[in-house]
């Protein structure tokens, strides 16, 4: 009796032991470069939440892109070490529905602001962009006024960024889908790569050589010129206003289906809150989710935004299969 129960004293503990290591497990958080690296928001983010919330601790593992955060989740499956993924972007959702390793959170949509009706509750929305092509106010003296416009003119030097490689790629193929027809597309892209300088593998790289001089215009955000306003006190540089818009990037939090860490929720609402806002937006040199005020140039990009832009529809986003169809015709185009 007495061996009996020494063994399930010995038990109790271990048991105890156990859920109280997993109470304690840091809260793993897969991540891509422009949030979770040195120069991101990801260091003062999780300093902030971890005050806010002492019993949670956060661990990041950071990838180089967002695609390649992706792409490890579909090949881990459901043996991903991943509690929440922050970075994957609304060019990705289908794909990443597909994976099936996303849950719904707990988050309150209405605190969203946005030029678009959210109702995805998987994917909850820390910060935004519109697309945009950016130019050199001293050297670009008659900038294009649409993308149509920016196709036909051979005038221009052109950088944009591999679909292959970069999400941000991704999503100039589905602007290009957007504005031209399918009987159009491939003799559009024809016409753009007569006078493009390079197809980069990502932002960093083709924004980069813009910087050099590379080229006249260079595919990112509407927000970029906040950057060198702020950072390099110049306002040479400025995002070239179309008749025909700009598609929309929403980069996001996701809670990964089947774990139960307490601090999930948490953390991706901590996202959302003022203090967090305040610390992504201006690093990432993005538009805030939420209505807090962040910084009055990013504050006035974003009140024309939505003025500009208010909510009239619920987000659309093509399907996966469409977007790898669109890509292997630019592939196509290119080689011809």
């Amino acid at each position: 009796m007495l061996k009996k129960l020494i063994i399930f004293s010995l038990l109790s503990v271990f048991a105890f032991s156990a859920l109280n290591a997993a109470a304690n497990a840091p809260l793993q958080v897969y991540t891509e470069e422009f949030f979770g690296a040195d120069w991101g928001p990801g260091g003062e983010v999780k300093a902030s939440f971890e005050r806010a919330y002492p019993q949670c601790r956060v661990n990041y593992q950071v990838f180089d892109g967002r695609n390649t955060m992706l792409n490890r989740l579909r090949l881990e499956g459901k043996k991903t070490k991943a509690d929440v993924v922050v970075g994957l972007d609304n060019f990705q959702f289908d794909a990443a529905e597909k994976t099936g390793l996303f849950e719904k959170t707990s988050i309150n949509l209405t605190a969203l602001s946005l030029p678009v009706s959210w109702t995805n509750q998987r994917f909850i929305p820390y910060e935004f962009g519109r697309f945009a092509f950016i130019y050199d106010k001293n050297k670009l003296k008659n900038p294009p006024q649409s993308l149509k416009e920016l196709v036909e003119r051979q005038d221009l030097r052109v950088i944009y960024q591999d679909p292959r490689t970069s999400s941000m790629g991704r999503g100039f193929v589905v602007w290009m889908n957007a504005v031209y027809p399918p009987e159009q597309i491939q003799a559009a892209w024809q016409r753009l790569a007569k006078h493009t300088v390079t197809v980069g593998k990502g932002w960093t790289e083709t924004y980069g050589a813009f910087l050099k001089g590379e080229a006249d215009v260079v595919f990112s955000h509407n927000t970029s010129p906040i950057y060198h306003l702020l950072k390099d006190k110049q306002d040479r540089y400025a995002a070239a206003q179309f008749s025909d818009n700009g598609l929309y990037q929403f980069d996001t939090a996701a809670k990964i289906a089947g774990k139960t860490h307490a601090c999930a929720d948490d953390f991706i609402g901590f996202l959302l809150s003022a203090e967090a806002q305040k610390i992504i937006i201006p690093k990432n040199v993005m538009l805030s989710s939420v209505s807090a005020p962040i910084e009055p140039h990013f504050d006035q990009l974003k009140a024309e935004t939505l003025k500009a832009n208010p909510t009239a529809q619920t987000l659309s986003v093509p399907t996966d299969a469409t977007v790898k169809q669109w890509i292997e015709v630019w592939q196509t185009s290119l080689s011809r």
